[in-house]
C-alpha cells in the first residue's frame, strides 16, 4: 500500500510538472514572433490601390511578404492587398514590402491593410463614421492592428490620404494638426513614440487644394517621420489614382523613407 502511494505520489508529481511544461510552452508559442516585422498601410484610395491588374501584376509576390486578409489571417500578399471597394487594384504596399524584405533578409514582412477609400481624415477618429462605406476606418484599422500584433511587431506606417480633405482651405489648413494628432494615436496604440511614420504626397498632377505644402511640413513637425515624393507620378486617366507603374515606385519611395528612419532610429 505504501510502495503504491508513493507511486502515485510520483506520477502526480511528474503530471503537475508536464503542465507546467506545457503552459510554458503555450505562452512561449503565443509571444509575437520578433522576426515578423508587420507595416500599418492606412489612407485612403491611393493607399489602397486603384491601379489596374494586369497580367504582369496577377503574379507579382514574395513568399516573405504576407498581408493580414479581409478574414483576418496571413497570406502570401498579392494585388490586391485591399479589399475596402470592388475596384481595389495595384497600389504602392505591395513594394514596399518586397523593398522591406529586400533590405531585411532575416525578417518575414507583414503587411496590415487598412486604407477606406474617399476617407476624410475625420473618418480617421476613434468612433469615426465614414457615411459612403458604412465603416469605422480607424475602429477597424485598430482592430486589424490588434490582431496583427498577436503575430509580429509592428515596425512602421506608411500613409497616402489628403484628396478627401483638399476641397476648402479651412480643411487644408487643419490637416497637418489632424495628422498629428492621428500619429499619436497610432503610436500610443502599438507602443512606440517612436514608430516610423511615412506620409506620401499627393500626386502632383492636380494641385488638390495645395494640401502637399501641409504634408511636406511633416517631418518639422513630428520626429521620426518623413515624407515620400510623387515627383514624375502620373496617374491612370482620371487625374486621381496613379497608375499601376507609379503606385509601385511609389511603394519603393516609402521603402527608401521607411529604411532611413529606421536606421536614424
Amino acid at each position: 500500500m505504501f510502495h503504491h502511494t508513493v507511486i502515485h505520489k510520483k506520477m502526480k508529481k511528474y503530471i503537475l510538472l508536464l503542465i507546467s511544461a506545457l503552459a510554458v510552452l503555450n505562452v512561449y508559442a503565443q509571444q509575437p514572433d520578433p522576426n515578423f516585422e508587420l507595416y500599418i498601410l492606412a489612407g485612403q484610395s491611393n493607399m489602397a490601390g486603384r491601379g489596374y491588374i494586369t497580367d504582369a501584376y496577377k503574379t507579382v509576390g514574395n513568399d516573405k511578404v504576407l498581408m493580414l486578409n479581409k478574414d483576418g489571417k496571413w497570406v502570401k500578399a498579392q494585388h490586391p492587398l485591399h479589399f475596402d471597394k470592388p475596384n481595389a487594384g495595384v497600389g504602392p504596399g505591395l513594394a514596399f514590402g518586397m523593398e522591406m524584405a529586400k533590405a531585411n533578409p532575416k525578417a518575414k514582412i507583414g503587411l496590415i491593410p487598412t486604407a477606406v477609400g474617399g476617407s476624410p481624415i475625420e473618418s480617421w477618429l476613434p468612433g469615426a463614421l465614414d457615411r459612403a462605406t458604412n465603416t469605422h476606418p480607424y475602429d477597424d484599422a485598430v482592430a486589424r492592428i490588434k490582431l496583427a500584433m498577436q503575430s509580429g511587431v509592428v515596425k512602421g506606417i506608411i500613409w497616402h490620404q489628403g484628396e478627401s480633405n483638399s476641397n476648402r482651405p479651412q480643411q487644408v489648413k487643419a490637416y497637418l494638426e489632424q495628422l498629428k494628432e492621428l500619429i499619436g494615436r497610432f503610436r500610443k496604440l502599438v507602443g512606440n513614440d517612436n514608430l516610423p511614420f511615412v506620409a506620401g504626397e499627393l500626386g502632383r498632377y492636380r494641385t488638390f487644394g495645395h494640401i502637399n505644402d501641409e504634408i511636406d511640413k511633416l517631418p518639422e513637425a513630428v520626429p521620426f517621420t518623413a515624407v515620400a515624393t510623387t515627383e514624375n507620378l502620373v496617374h491612370r486617366g482620371d487625374t486621381l489614382h496613379f497608375d499601376s507603374p507609379s503606385a509601385d515606385e511609389l511603394g519603393r519611395r516609402y521603402a527608401a523613407k521607411m529604411l532611413m528612419l529606421q536606421k536614424k532610429k
